[in-house]
């Protein structure tokens, strides 16, 4: 059965529009040791860790519950908020003009992103194109992160969107799986060739790239 065109696009925005990794910060910190910094990564600010800061824990609590353990790395631990800045490196190539295109061609455009509601305004101040959605949901604010299926009806229900007829675009598999699971139309993020190429395929961008795209950053 072919899915219906898609009357709303769901963005995903860390790894997708926003190329995000604690390691552009954390490289040079530890002086370019990629195994001293891999184990903090892993022992210290895990990505469970930091999970924890996407579903609303603030940074403070979360720096003095590692930082108790490890005094000795306080100063690391607490450059993740503190230069938060640093852990992003820019846009995804070629996925903020697919944006772009998608918004000149009045497709409403939406986000859905596990983000710390303390660090998510400065990469809004940073990017102008995260002003471009319709609406975002960040589940810092909410206190629910994918891939639990209430931060997805969430979205659907605040937004009025019919689930069989929003397309959902994200980088990390287990939440691409919970919004099918939620019956939307989902896509992993590979690349940006690779949306272009699906998004053709659904009728929502022409076979070739559109001149009047603004690749804004």
């Amino acid at each position: 059965m072919v899915a219906p065109r898609p009357t709303a696009v769901v963005f995903d925005l860390g790894g997708v529009l926003v190329d995000w990794n604690p390691r552009y910060l954390y490289r040079p910190l530890f002086n370019g040791d990629e195994d001293a910094m891999e184990r903090f990564l892993a022992e210290v600010c895990t990505p469970a860790w930091n999970d924890e800061q996407d579903r609303g824990r603030p940074f403070a609590e979360g720096c003095a519950l590692v930082a108790r353990d490890r005094p000795e790395l306080r100063e690391l631990i607490e450059a993740w908020p503190a230069r938060f800045d640093e852990t992003m490196a820019g846009p995804i190539p070629g996925t903020v003009e697919i944006l772009a295109e998608l918004r000149a061609r009045d497709v409403p455009l939406y986000a859905l992103s596990n983000w710390s509601a303390e660090t998510f305004p400065r990469a809004l101040a940073r990017f102008p194109f995260l002003q471009w959605f319709h609406g975002t949901v960040i589940s810092g604010s909410l206190r629910i992160a994918k891939p639990d299926p209430a931060i997805y009806q969430h979205l659907l229900d605040t937004y009025r969107l019919r689930v069989e007829d929003t397309l959902f675009i994200d980088d990390a598999p287990r939440n691409v799986d919970a919004a099918a699971a939620l019956g939307m139309q989902a896509m992993r993020f590979v690349d940006a060739a690779a949306l272009r190429v699906a998004l053709v395929d659904l009728g929502l961008l022409d076979g070739e790239k559109e001149s009047g795209a603004d690749n804004q950053t």
